[in-house]
């Protein structure tokens, strides 16, 4: 049974109470308030996404500036607000796909431990707990960046960022029966080396902060099209 429209008895959040949903049909009303809660809670995700998918920080931060650019750009065409995640995601990968082909960098199946996030800095300072999550959190980003390309970019969208089989099948262009199988097979290979499910990892490395100019041009995007929508109601 649900309760008062906000989740079921599993704590399960209906759709269109999840604050993505909510933020994305605010954006749509032409709410600029909503912009900066908007970038703040997916930049950090379409980075973390992108470093994994893409292997170097510089390419993850072009790549999560560039997604968030398109989607003011285009946040008119976004039919359906609680498939918002789903729409992000998808150009986010369309552009992990580019920077792939152009980036100066060598795209790298290897783990570097020079990378942000790939050592503890000041272990010695940390309670226990916290170098253990810490340590957790390394290695399971390391194996997810070890996968194979096919299983890395079905472990992300599924396991990382909870999007639906229809929703990764969607995004990478491919059956449900054959997201299931690379999602199994991901989550083996995860299993094996570290003994540990994939469900622990939460993302922790950040982007650097957002330069001023590029906020500035992501709400003048995003102002043209409210404008633009306005005056397609007359």
């Amino acid at each position: 049974m649900q309760t008062g429209g906000q989740g079921d008895n599993n704590g399960n959040v209906e759709p269109e109470a999840r604050p993505e949903v909510l933020l994305a049909r605010q954006l749509l009303a032409g709410d600029a308030d909503a912009f900066d809660r908007f970038v703040d809670l997916f930049r950090s995700r379409i980075f973390q996404y992108s470093f994994l998918m893409c292997g170097q920080r510089e390419d993850a931060e072009e790549v999560a500036q560039e997604t968030l650019l398109k989607v003011f750009e285009n946040i008119d065409q976004l039919r359906e607000p609680e498939r918002v995640k789903a729409w992000v995601f998808q150009i986010a990968k369309n552009a992990c796909l580019m920077m792939r082909r152009k980036s100066i960098f060598a795209p790298r199946e290897e783990i570097s431990l020079d990378e942000p996030g790939a050592q503890i800095r000041d272990a010695g300072a940390l309670p226990d707990s916290e170098v253990l999550r810490h340590e957790l959190h390394d290695r399971l980003s390391s194996a997810i960046r070890e996968l194979p390309h096919m299983y890395r970019a079905v472990l992300l969208l599924r396991d990382v960022e909870e999007l639906s089989t229809g929703e990764t099948a969607k995004i990478l262009d491919l059956s449900t029966d054959v997201v299931k199988t690379r999602l199994v097979r991901a989550r083996k290979m995860i299993r094996a080396k570290l003994d540990a499910p994939i469900g622990t990892f939460e993302p922790q490395d950040k982007p650097r902060p957002l330069a001023q100019d590029v906020r500035d041009d992501m709400l003048a995007l995003y102002r043209r099209g409210a404008a633009n929508r306005g005056r397609s109601r007359l």
